[in-house]
Parts: C-alpha cells; sequence; structure tokens
C-alpha cells in the first residue's frame, strides 16, 4: 500500500489556514454566484452597478476579504503541490520568492482596483 505523504504540517498555521480559508471562500463563492448571475445577470452588469454595489462597506470588506482569501488559498496550494512533487534546496527557495511577490503584487492590484471602483474612497 502507498505511503500517504503530504507537505502539510497537520500542527501548522499554513495548514489551518488552507481549511479556514477554503470555509470562507465556499460563502463567499456562493454569495458572489448568487448575486451577479441569478440576482443580476451577466447582461445586466454595469459599471455603475459595480460602483453601488462597491459603496456598500459590507461588500466591499467582503470582496476584498474575497480577494486576499482567494489569493493566500491559492498560492500555497501551488507551493504545497510543488512541494509535494518533490521542489527541495535552492529552487524552493525562488519559487517561494516569487509565489510571494506574485501575491502582493496580485494583492495590490486588486485592492487598487476595488478602491477605484468604490465611490467611498
Amino acid at each position: 500500500m502507498a505511503e500517504h505523504y503530504s507537505s502539510f504540517n497537520r500542527r501548522g498555521w499554513r495548514w489551518l489556514l488552507q481549511r479556514v480559508t477554503a470555509v470562507f471562500l465556499i460563502g463567499a463563492l456562493a454569495f458572489h454566484f448568487v448575486l451577479l448571475h441569478f440576482v443580476n445577470h451577466a447582461a445586466e452588469i454595469s459599471f455603475m452597478g459595480t460602483q453601488a454595489r462597491m459603496d456598500n462597506i459590507g461588500y466591499f470588506l467582503t470582496m476584498w476579504l474575497f480577494l486576499i482569501t482567494a489569493t493566500f488559498h491559492g498560492v500555497n496550494g501551488v507551493y504545497n503541490g510543488l512541494i509535494n512533487m518533490g521542489l527541495s534546496g535552492t529552487k524552493r527557495k525562488v519559487v517561494a520568492a516569487v509565489l510571494v511577490a506574485a501575491s502582493i503584487a496580485l494583492v495590490v492590484q486588486g485592492t487598487r482596483v476595488a478602491v477605484a471602483m468604490s465611490p467611498m474612497f
């Protein structure tokens, strides 16, 4: 029988955050789909409608947290998948640095877009 191997330390903070972000993402994604695919159909989505939604602090924070948690969840999953495939040594450090830099860039740009879309700021 094959051995089970995972790079996740089940007592580590990244393991716990991967599970917590997954739960949040399920709820946020459901909210997003219901609001933007069932309540407002794709043809009805407009810049003005987006600004109106982003003017609501609850909606703004939910979408911003969606950005943060999706970024962490995705990057952490990719990183651990690469480690499970045998990534180690210098390559591991380089990949970690690139993923961190890409994550920061994504969150900064996503935040800039969210702020630009919001009449609150």
